[in-house]
């Protein structure tokens, strides 16, 4: 007949002695215990740790002790819940045996798993910014690439732009007095101003008047003659 609580009783020694710093017993009735379990130093110092609750039942090992985690640091729902799969089958393959030690082990080894993880994950994290910040400084070193196109478009605005900016300085000067608008200044904000004449004189026709008056008569001019002139040649 197995003595149960023989075997408890050597195990808790046995435990004691491996893990001083970190076994403390809750209560006797039932045997109940805590293994606070740390993984090895990640990135920058960083761990990560869980307190794992053992209690035994009184058939125990011939039966599964209980085991809950009921602390952690460092550990997400996915991770914890991993932990508690990992728990429950290494208990179903180790009945009829103790097995604490095994199944603190088994959790150890994950938790550095987790910690590698979590280190890969940052260095990739860190490439894809390296990564990113590459590519960006690359388009601000080669900019857009020029097509007909863009370079059109970019033409059209800018010239519009100058010619507004033209447009609100000579509007501005004008109303300070500073300047009169010359022809060159007047042309350049309409460019309707070099047909303005032929126009107008399309739309008058046959119709344009010319007052004679203006001009002096041809017998009022006082002309020499040709032939007084001394240094008059016909030839």
């Amino acid at each position: 007949m197995t003595d149960y609580s023989e075997e408890q009783r050597n195990e808790l020694e046995a435990l004691e002695s491996i893990y001083p710093d970190s076994f403390t017993v809750l209560s006797e009735k039932p045997t109940t215990f805590t293994i606070t379990v740390t993984s090895e130093a990640g990135e920058n110092d960083e761990t990560v740790q869980t307190t794992l609750k053992f209690t035994y039942r009184e058939r125990y090992p011939d039966e599964t002790p209980l085991y809950e985690i009921v602390s952690q640091e460092n550990l997400d729902d996915n991770d914890i819940m991993n932990i508690i799969k990992l728990l429950e089958q290494q208990a179903e393959e180790n009945l009829g045996m103790v097995m604490i030690f095994t199944l603190v082990s088994a959790v150890q080894e994950k938790l550095n798993e987790i910690v590698d993880q979590i280190k890969t994950r940052r260095e990739e994290e860190k490439k894809q910014k390296e990564r990113e910040a590459e590519e960006e400084e690359k388009q601000r070193f080669h900019g857009t690439p020029v097509t007909i196109e863009n370079f059109l478009n970019w033409k059209a605005k800018f010239d519009a732009e100058l010619l507004e900016i033209k447009r609100k300085k000579m509007k501005e000067e004008e109303q300070a007095g500073k300047t009169k608008l010359s022809g060159k200044q007047l042309f350049e904000m309409d460019h309707n101003l070099d047909t303005s004449d032929i126009q107008f004189l399309e739309e008058a026709g046959n119709s344009v008047e010319v007052d004679e008056s203006l001009f002096q008569e041809m017998d009022d001019l006082e002309l020499e003659d040709e032939e007084d002139d001394p240094d008059y040649n016909p030839v």
